[in-house]
């Protein structure tokens, strides 16, 4: 499954996952990192849920706005202002000496990471032929499996010992280092004919309601919703239940990296997956593990069991972001697709706000396994939606060195063809 059958065609792919990889190495250190850092500034669960909520509230606003942007622009330049953000975020949170500032950078650092996913999803869904798109988003999103696999080990291996708020300090300004990496891979990353448009008077938007209401892009939006909530409360809470369980935070730390490794190896065999299943049957089949493996994380189970656990559930959340990705692109309007993408992330921000929340007062009422409840719920709401909705037919098988055909050329404003969506 290479990522570089055509020099200069496909190269840019595999930038962009690099780019992508540092990136979501800083979030995914950084999060645990502002949680031991809050617990050692007095924080209790309802303050670590409102922290990890404010992280998704800037994005919440920004969404749709930068959506339309880039339905109708370039989409690069949205990759730096997102590391700039994300490093800056890292940086200050490290800095802070307070629940309340601690919040307010981690809505900074929010902001740049939604910044980053939207110009990316937007290149990958404009330079990806309709058949391809199922395999390259696949591609795309190892960049942040393997930024979730790296950044909790490095995070568990600095925090620790008796001054938590110093080594957890010290682990966010090692991640705003690591995001700045990122930097060496923004480099012709969008291809130049996707731009040309630009100076094309754009055509009258899509109003919001009516993307809304096409069918399959409230299910995407809301399965994409749920995948996302039960990583975001993995990587938030787990670290909480290691405390109370004595589990040491580099266990925690290997504990989430075994889930990003499960869902890498998820999307490295993905398009066979499909091709085999359908994509709804897919979909539906992984989410209802989820929601049972899920629930399985608040039984007392050794520590053992609970890599197990986490090991099975990372290979199941890996399909619904990519496979999410590509149901709303090829649902939505041909001339709304960044903006339908910018919707979907809506909707994960909005389950990054209200599922920490929630959380936070569920675990202050019934203990702090009692959110993992919470999300095998909503994987079972997930798992309806996924076998109701569209996508059931299997796609155009694609070879794991496909092309990126120019027979289906790229519209004026930058969205893909219609030609097999």
């Amino acid at each position: 499954m290479s990522l570089t059958t055509e020099p200069g065609r496909r190269s840019w792919l595999l930038r962009l996952v690099i780019a992508f990889t540092f990136a979501q190495g800083a979030v995914s250190m950084a999060r645990p990192a502002v949680s031991y850092r809050a617990l050692a500034l007095g924080a209790d669960e309802r303050a670590i849920g409102v922290i990890a909520g404010v992280y998704a509230l800037l994005p919440l606003f920004a969404a749709v706005p930068l959506g339309r942007r880039t339905d109708h622009g370039r989409c690069a330049p949205l990759l730096p202002v997102g590391v700039v953000l994300i490093a800056g975020g890292c940086a200050l949170s490290g800095t802070a000496d307070s629940l309340a500032a601690m919040a307010a950078w981690s809505g900074v650092m929010g902001l740049g990471h939604l910044s980053f996913v939207i110009g990316a999803q937007s290149i990958v869904a404009r330079q990806s032929a309709p058949a391809e798109q199922d395999r390259n988003f696949g591609h795309f999103t190892i960049g942040a499996s393997l930024g979730q696999l790296v950044g909790p080990i490095f995070a568990g291996a600095l925090i620790g010992g008796p001054d938590l708020g110093a080594t957890s300090a010290f682990a966010l300004l090692v991640a705003a280092a690591v995001a700045a990496v990122s930097f060496t891979s923004l480099w012709r990353i969008e291809h130049p004919r996707t731009t040309t448009g630009t100076a094309t008077p754009a055509g009258p938007r899509v109003p919001v309601g009516r993307i809304l209401r096409t069918r399959g892009v409230p299910g995407g939006i809301f399965i994409s919703l749920a995948v996302l909530s039960a990583t975001d409360i993995l990587t938030a809470y787990l670290p909480v239940v290691g405390e109370h369980r004595g589990i040491a935070p580099s266990v925690v730390g290997v504990l989430l990296s075994l889930r990003a490794a499960a869902t890498i190896a998820c999307r490295l065999v993905m398009t066979p997956l499909i091709n085999w299943l359908g994509r709804a049957a897919l979909i539906t089949a992984t989410c209802l593990l989820a929601a049972v493996l899920c629930a399985g994380i608040a039984l007392p189970v050794p520590v053992w069991a609970l890599g197990v656990i986490l090991v099975l559930l990372g290979f199941c959340l890996g399909v619904g972001q990519p496979l999410s990705m590509t149901t709303v692109v090829q649902a939505a309007p041909a001339d709304a697709r960044s903006t339908a993408l910018a919707l979907r992330l809506t909707g994960n921000r909005l389950g990054q706000v209200a599922a920490p929340a929630s959380a936070g007062l569920i675990a202050g009422v019934a203990g702090t396994a009692a959110p993992f409840v919470m999300l095998g719920g909503l994987l079972l709401v997930a798992a309806a939606l996924g076998f109701r909705g569209p996508g059931g037919k299997r796609p155009e098988r694609v070879r794991g060195t496909a092309r990126v055909t120019t027979a289906s050329p790229v519209p004026a404003h930058g969205s893909p063809s219609d030609n097999g969506a």
